[in-house]
């Protein structure tokens, strides 16, 4: 019996005990923890804010980067050509001039990097702004475009095929279009744009009698069939090819146009192609809600002091 009320007693000792810690963390410590919370609060978006700016930022730093190298090749390549010293000789080509596409997407990248970067740095809220609305509309294009060129198949063949005869056109006219397409026939195994005979559009390639070309009737070397056992590349091998009958044509030169080798690949790569192209659009999401997410966090401490 007197082991029993030991026990009781020591049970309601513990009870009391509790109750009294209850009642201290309701009364003493509680209060406490909520008058600091805003406290913890601000730390805890100060901390995430950091995150937000360091990969933004280290990200953003390397577009600028990129895009200033773009933008250093293109303009180096114009001065070579002597485009610089001569700004109206922009509009002389007639066709494709590549350093464009060094010069746009350099441009693109350069803004986009220096929007983003600095306004992580300095926790500028409309440059910030800026860049996800930029990043976004980008986005919106790419789609824009990609949906159309589904949509539209055939017009985007035709646009296509015009753009490629077009290029052919001033083939002698630009060095770097001219590696362009050579590059783009040896690659895809192809001449022209649905055949060997689009190059009648040169005036160095056409097989009229008025043409006093040594290349009249043929085609560039990037449309003759590779030998494995040649180690340097006869410059000479599409002399005359177009003359020789078809059958003979096939042995020399490729005889397939770009357009169809280039809807070919494209079937054989859908899946690498797609998943390139989502990569990019998973990239520029991830750039926005970046920018958003910083830019709610500096707007919510700002909003605390």
């Amino acid at each position: 019996m007197q082991s029993l009320s030991k026990a009781r007693e020591a049970r309601a000792k513990w009870v009391r005990l509790i109750r009294n810690r209850d009642t201290t963390v309701r009364e003493k410590i509680y209060p406490k923890v909520l008058e600091n919370l805003p406290g913890v609060w601000i730390r805890v978006l100060r901390r995430a804010l950091g995150n937000w700016k360091s990969t933004l930022e280290t990200a953003c730093a390397l577009s600028e980067f990129l895009g200033i190298a773009f933008l250093g090749i293109g303009l180096w390549a114009w001065n070579e050509k002597g485009v610089l010293s001569n700004i109206s000789s922009i509009t002389d080509l007639g066709g494709f001039d590549p350093v464009w596409l060094f010069l746009v997407v350099g441009g693109v990248m350069f803004i986009l990097g220096f929007a983003g970067c600095i306004g992580a740095l300095r926790e500028n809220t409309f440059l910030l702004k800026f860049f996800s609305v930029f990043l976004g509309i980008i986005f919106f294009l790419e789609l824009t475009a990609g949906v159309l060129a589904f949509v539209f198949k055939d017009w985007i063949k035709d646009q296509l095929y015009f753009f490629i005869n077009n290029n052919i056109r001033a083939y002698r006219d630009d060095i770097d279009l001219q590696n362009l397409i050579d590059f783009t026939q040896e690659y895809w195994q192809c001449c022209g744009a649905f055949g060997a005979d689009d190059w009648n559009l040169n005036i160095y390639f056409n097989c009229t009698d008025s043409n006093a070309s040594r290349e009249r009737c043929g085609v560039p070397f990037s449309c003759c069939t590779k030998d494995p056992a040649e180690d340097v590349i006869n410059t000479q091998c599409g002399y005359d090819a177009r003359q020789k009958p078809e059958v003979d044509q096939q042995i020399v030169i490729y005889t397939k146009g770009c357009v169809p080798q280039f809807e070919k690949w494209l079937q054989d790569n859908l899946t690498i192609v797609a998943g390139i192209f989502i990569g990019i659009a998973l990239l520029q999401i991830f750039g926005i809600c970046l920018a958003q997410n910083l830019v709610s966090d500096i707007e919510a401490v700002r909003a605390s002091w």
